[in-house]
């Protein structure tokens, strides 16, 4: 069921009525857009696997932040990170400062860059899990809407079989939702016919 927001508009409960600026902003303009660039992949699949543990909201208010800590999430920079870039990150009150967290970070860029070379892209490889096409669910409520799916689970295990960290079949799912390859907007939430 979607919830009125102060603006009038019908949207998903999770967001809340409009309290949370940033929140409000990431569903109406972010969550559940498609996305196909590799950079913005690698940075939704590094928030998600930060966001382990912790709330959305939380993550959030660090998105500035994660993209100065981690070079605008240039994969290729990312992936040549030595250990001195791990004690400046874990040094950086910015970020969530977990050491598997951001080794998993660093290695993540090396695994998207060895599948861009097997698939072409990293882009290809993660949308073959929907076959190319966003799922449309049509949930009524948030209740109605599952925390993994089989294609999470297909693609968590493809994933952590190619070195990634952090890519659990609930995290995998939550990217999935993020990214677009699934609508899990409520029908009556004013996004779900956009996206």
């Amino acid at each position: 069921m979607a919830i009125e927001g102060a603006d009038g508009r019908m949207r998903c409960e999770w967001p809340g009525d409009g309290g949370d600026a940033l929140m409000l902003a990431y569903h109406d303009e972010d969550w559940g857009v498609q996305m196909h660039d590799d950079r913005e992949l690698f940075e939704l699949l590094t928030l998600e696997g930060a966001q382990a543990g912790l709330s959305w909201a939380t993550i959030l208010k660090r998105r500035e932040t994660y993209r100065a800590a981690f070079d605008g999430f240039d994969i290729e920079r990312v992936a040549n990170y030595g250990e001195a870039d791990v004690a400046r990150l874990l040094d950086d009150r910015g970020i969530i400062r977990n050491r598997a967290k951001v080794r998993s970070t660093i290695g993540n860029a090396q695994a998207i860059l060895a599948a861009a070379e097997e698939w072409g892209t990293f882009d290809r490889l993660i949308w073959s899990f929907v076959d190319e096409v966003t799922k449309v669910n049509a949930p009524r409520s948030m209740d109605a809407i599952a925390s993994e799916t089989e294609e999470s689970k297909a693609m968590s295990k493809a994933l952590k079989q190619r070195g990634f960290g952090f890519v659990g079949p609930t995290i995998c799912y939550a990217f999935m939702q993020s990214a677009g390859l699934v609508n899990d907007h409520v029908v009556d939430c004013f996004r779900y016919n956009e996206v």
